[in-house]
């Protein structure tokens, strides 16, 4: 991923509310399950890391980003941005620029 690219989901991200919190069971199988899920039908996907999660919010993201197959596109304080092109032609809502 560019940093066009990645500039360009930080932008579109800023719009979109938290869809889940990860708190202090931290990354279970159901909660990587469901992200998944989610990447699949929106592309783009913004956590919460909750503050009674043990673990660090960067170490999280990176580990969603290789159980779901995406990327991570930004991590600020307990803010995850994760991203993730779909794979029918005819779901994809984000045109990544070039």
């Amino acid at each position: 991923m560019t940093s066009k690219q990645r500039s360009y989901l930080k932008g579109l991200a800023m719009t979109i509310d938290p869809v889940f919190q990860i708190g202090k069971a931290s990354l279970t199988p159901e909660v990587t399950q469901a992200v998944s899920e989610v990447l699949e039908a929106r592309e783009l996907v913004k956590i919460t890391v909750l503050k009674n999660c043990l673990d660090d919010g960067r170490s999280i993201a990176e580990v969603l980003a290789e159980r779901t197959h995406s990327e991570v596109v930004q991590v600020i304080g307990r803010k995850i941005v994760l991203y993730r092109q779909a794979k029918e032609e005819n779901k994809r809502k984000i045109v990544l620029p070039k």
